[in-house]
């Protein structure tokens, strides 16, 4: 029996070693198409030679003037050498007037037009320069004729120049669709070298590195350096999907770390450029602030979530349509606010003039509300975080410690010295106890607290009920409203 068994068994081998072996195969093969699509694209020439045209080279110059050429020699006032002095210096040769001398810069572009002959690049790369040359792949070049707009907010700039012969151009993509992982490749002007193309992939998406209030950049890891600002980050499909603008770098080389304006923002932009010379941005007149741990805690909601109203602009879209400080605006013309920085963002974009619906959160009920959008200007307040500017000040008055806060009350004539607004009600701050949990927020002496737990405060009495009320409701911090002597407000929550 054992011997049949083991006949039957081996007999069988060949058939399953074959069966293995097709199996195999067909598992290798099938990863084959995986394995290859890990290591990239086998080759990006032959999207490359069709862009490569289209990509530009910009080089500006400006005249700097500099210093005085030989100082005259200081010598005692009536001195017999004070003449012969003069008289050298002011002789040719002697003293020169101040020099000129010619800045050069280089940096990237891309035509989008190449019968207009439109060409988009980085602000910073053309600011203050007195002449602007695009030089192309083929060693033409062509003069600016004028810049079309500029935006300093999302370092961009549009040029035009007037093309002997149409202009290779290439299309903008949709950033919005790019995932984390997607393969894209930069073409631009490293340090001067001329044409270079590198590919990477996208790193992350919606980075925030402080540049302005509209921060969205994409991050890639594609080598982008000095020169390759201004210059087109594409696809695999050869779309422009962002503008190549900043780098972070301890060495001023590449590191991986480099960022672009999204597609989708720069097209926006591009658009009013042309057509205005200007962008035209919404405005709601709001100052917002994110919601931290202890304010989410005191306010009832978690943590990061929405845009925290510390102040409504008199007059404003905002104000008109009843937004109210202590307000927490979770949506903004259907789009969700998901953090503090995404509402400007949202108004920013908005059509001039829409009536939007923005809902909020008032007091654990959500309200929503119909705003018409304003129109930004450089004066006006956009969405932007509350100041927290120190202004010290320790008027004498009588006082009461409350949670490591000497408080006393805002009188006329503290009002009126301090410069504080007539309609301004509340306790002042004389002095913070450095061991208390007030010292480390956003809350200094000189400031008025006017509200505590969204409730009108005009003695030290009117704070300590309220912290009595919060305690027996089990809360662990007590949400004040304090406003500072430039008529800033802000919400801070300090825990018990």
């Amino acid at each position: 029996m054992t011997t049949t068994l083991g006949r039957r068994v081996f007999g069988r081998l060949p058939a399953l070693a074959f069966a293995l072996a097709a199996l195999q195969a067909g598992s290798l093969a099938a990863a084959a198409p995986a394995a290859a699509e890990q290591r990239g694209p086998q080759s990006v020439a032959p999207i490359a030679e069709k862009l490569i045209d289209a990509v530009v080279n910009i080089s500006t110059s400006q005249i700097a003037k500099g210093p005085e050429g030989v100082p005259l020699p200081k010598v005692p006032k009536g001195s017999p050498f004070e003449d012969f002095f003069e008289d050298f210096f002011n002789k040719k040769g002697g003293r020169t007037p101040p020099s000129e001398r010619k800045v050069s810069s280089l940096g990237s572009g891309f035509v989008i037009d190449g019968t207009e002959g439109l060409v988009v690049t980085n602000n910073h790369v053309i600011e203050g320069a007195d002449e602007i040359i695009v030089n192309f792949h083929d060693g033409s070049k062509l003069k600016v004729d004028k810049v079309l707009g500029r935006d300093t907010k999302t370092d961009l700039a549009l040029l035009k120049v007037t093309p002997k012969k149409p202009l290779v151009s290439v299309p903008f993509g949709s950033s919005a669709n790019l995932r984390v992982g997607d393969w894209v490749m930069a073409i631009g002007n490293p340090f001067g070298l001329g044409g270079s193309l590198t590919v990477g992939i996208i790193s992350a998406k919606q980075r925030d590195i402080n540049a302005g209030p509209y921060d969205d950049f994409l991050q890639t890891d594609a080598a982008i350096n000095k020169g390759n600002s201004g210059g087109p980050l594409f696809n695999m499909d050869g779309e422009v999907v962002g503008v190549n603008t900043a780098i972070i770098s301890p060495t001023g080389g590449s590191i991986g770390i480099g960022f672009a304006v999204p597609a989708d923002t720069v097209t926006a932009v591009i658009s009013q450029l042309k057509e205005f010379g200007q962008v035209k941005r919404g405005w709601l007149g709001v100052k917002i602030q994110s919601i931290s741990e202890d304010i989410g805690e005191s306010l009832g909601v978690p943590e990061n979530t929405g845009a925290l109203v510390a102040g409504v602009t008199p007059d404003s879209p905002a104000a008109k349509a009843g937004v109210e400080a202590g307000d927490v605006i979770l949506k903004f013309d259907g789009k969700d606010v998901t953090t503090m920085r995404g509402l400007p963002k949202l108004v920013a974009q908005a059509p001039i003039g829409k009536t939007v619906d923005v809902e909020v959160l008032r007091q654990g009920q959500k309200k929503t509300l119909s705003v018409s959008v304003g129109t930004l200007n450089d004066e006006e307040d956009n969405p932007q975080p509350a100041s927290t500017d120190k202004k010290e000040e320790k008027p004498e008055q009588p006082s009461t410690s409350v949670l490591g806060l000497t408080l006393s009350p805002l009188t006329d004539d503290v009002r009126s010295r301090l410069g504080f607004d007539a309609k301004v009600k509340g306790v002042i701050v004389t002095d913070i106890d450095p061991s208390s949990q007030a010292a480390t927020k956003t809350i200094r002496a000189g400031d008025v607290i006017t509200e505590a737990q969204q409730e009108p405060v005009t003695t030290p009495a009117d704070l300590e009920a309220a912290i009595e009320k919060v305690k027996k409701s089990g809360g662990k911090s007590v949400l004040l409203l304090v406003e500072d002597v430039k008529g800033d407000t802000r919400f801070v929550a300090i825990p018990f």
